[in-house]
């Protein structure tokens, strides 16, 4: 009779943590979700929700010579919020997510997502975003993306 009850405690307690783990992982997505909906709509006011007033921002990407090269955005905060008041209504900007990988610890997320960016809809560049939240809490926040840029061979992360 124990070793049933002490199982089904175990199943139980599995059960619930499991539920929790993806109740995180979809606010985390939406989060996410969120960046692209604000900073591609101009919406600065969704997009101050997901982004922490000390993210850090980078994009690296191989040169015209071949050469490996990381851009660091000085004040990227400021720098995206500006960009988003840039954002016109004829504008059409579309990051097409590919996939998500989202994983969770405590108040700590990493979201990997491969995409493919259109302007104007037309193909601009592909690659993969990189995203380290922090729970705030109860609010996730992006506090570090960084991502890759290329032209081609969309649909997989180079190795």
């Amino acid at each position: 009779m124990k070793k049933s009850i002490t199982l089904l405690l175990l199943v139980t307690l599995t059960f619930s943590l499991n539920a929790q783990k993806r109740g995180e992982k979809k606010a985390v997505r939406v989060a996410v979700q969120n960046f692209f909906k604000g900073f591609h709509k101009g919406d600065t006011l969704l997009l101050k929700k997901t982004i922490s007033k000390d993210i850090i921002a980078q994009t690296t990407f191989t040169n015209q010579k071949g050469i490996n090269e990381l851009k660091s955005t000085p004040k990227a905060y400021e720098t995206l919020i500006n960009f988003a008041k840039s954002v016109k209504p004829t504008d059409t900007y579309d990051e097409k997510i590919l996939s998500y990988t989202i994983h969770v610890d405590g108040n700590l997320a990493s979201v990997w997502t491969l995409y493919e960016f259109y302007n104007n809809e037309k193909f601009s560049h592909c690659g993969v975003n990189s995203f380290q939240l922090f729970n705030n809490n109860g609010n996730w926040e992006i506090i570090y993306l960084v991502d890759t840029r290329r032209k081609n061979d969309c649909k997989a992360p180079q190795k």
